[in-house]
C-alpha cells in the first residue's frame, strides 16, 4: 500500500487541515501518516480559539521515523504553526525526499487578499524559500501574491494568471497550481503549469454563490491522493475540483449558509467511486 505523510495542524472543530486530509487520503486507498504542527480548539475563523504549538515535537518525530526507516510516496505540507517550522521542514525534506516520491506544498497562510492571523510578510517570504524545494505547489491567488510580492487583485486576465504561474515555476517546482481562478462570473476553478512539458491547463465548474472555510484543504488533500494513485496532473485536478464542487454544493443546497465547513463526509462515496473508475 502506498503511504503519504501530511504535515499540518489539527483544528479540533472545523473541517480543515488534518481532520479532512486524514479521512480523504485514507478513503482514496492510501496509508496516511500525520505530523501535527499545532492543535487548535477550532479553525481560525472562530474567535478566542486555543492554540498549542507543536514545533518541539517535529524534529523528534522525524528522528524516530528515520531510525525506523519509514519512507513515503508523497510528502504533503499544509498549515504550519510557526515560522520556525519552515526550517524544520527543510531538514525533513532533506531526510525523506527520494527519487521516487514528491514534495507537495500547500502554502496555507492567506486568502481573500489578507494573511491569516499570526502570519506576516516575513513568513510569506520564508514560505517562498520552502516552495523552492517542492515538486508541486498549490497556492491560492492571495498566497501567490504575498510570496511573489505582487499586488493582489480581485480579477485577473488569463495572461496575468499565466505570468504568475511562470514566476512561481521559476522558484523550482515542476508543477504549479493556482486555485480560486476565474475568468467568467459564473465559473471558478484552477489553472496549472507543468514546467517539464511547458503546458498550461485549466478546469472550471459552475460557481456556487457561497464561501466556506477549509475547501482549499479538501482540494489539496484530494489532489495529493489522486496523484499518488498515478493519475496525471490534469486528471487529478479534475477529480479534486469536482469533489470540492460536490461538497460545496451539497452544503449550499442544505441551506447551511453559516456552516463552518463543507459536507465532505456526505460526498465521500462519490470520491471513492471516482477513484475506482
Amino acid at each position: 500500500m502506498k503511504r503519504v505523510v501530511t504535515i499540518q495542524d489539527i483544528s479540533c472543530v472545523g473541517k480543515c487541515s488534518l481532520t479532512v486530509a486524514l479521512p480523504i487520503i485514507s478513503a482514496m486507498g492510501i496509508e496516511t501518516a500525520v505530523i501535527p504542527t499545532a492543535v487548535l480548539s477550532t479553525h481560525t475563523a472562530f474567535k478566542n480559539f486555543t492554540y498549542r504549538d507543536l514545533s518541539n515535537d517535529l524534529p523528534k518525530i522525524a528522528k524516530h521515523w528515520k531510525q525506523e526507516q519509514f519512507d513515503f510516496d508523497g510528502i504533503y505540507t499544509g498549515y504550519l504553526g510557526s515560522i520556525e517550522q519552515i526550517d524544520m521542514l527543510k531538514e525533513f525534506f532533506k531526510e525523506f525526499k527520494t527519487h521516487d516520491n514528491f514534495i507537495f506544498i500547500d502554502p496555507v497562510m492567506a486568502d481573500n487578499g489578507k494573511l491569516y492571523s499570526g502570519f506576516d510578510q516575513k513568513f510569506a517570504l520564508e514560505m517562498k524559500e520552502l516552495c523552492k524545494m517542492a515538486d508541486v505547489i498549490v497556492p491560492n491567488l492571495t498566497e501567490a501574491s504575498y510570496m511573489l510580492e505582487r499586488e493582489y487583485k480581485e480579477n485577473y486576465t488569463e495572461e496575468e494568471i499565466k505570468e504568475i504561474l511562470l514566476e512561481l515555476s521559476n522558484l523550482g517546482p515542476k508543477e504549479v497550481i493556482l486555485t480560486g481562478v476565474s475568468f467568467k462570473d459564473n465559473e471558478l476553478g484552477v489553472m496549472s503549469y507543468n514546467r517539464e512539458n511547458d503546458k498550461f491547463f485549466s478546469y472550471f465548474r459552475e460557481k456556487v454563490p457561497a464561501k466556506y472555510h477549509g475547501t482549499g484543504d479538501i482540494f489539496a488533500s484530494t489532489l495529493v491522493g489522486a496523484m499518488v494513485n498515478d493519475n496525471s496532473l490534469e486528471e487529478a485536478l479534475k477529480i479534486a475540483v469536482d469533489y470540492v464542487w460536490e461538497t460545496i454544493n451539497d452544503t449550499y443546497v442544505t441551506k447551511k449558509e453559516d456552516a463552518y465547513g463543507v459536507n465532505f463526509e456526505s460526498k465521500m462515496a462519490y470520491l471513492i467511486d471516482r477513484i475506482k473508475r
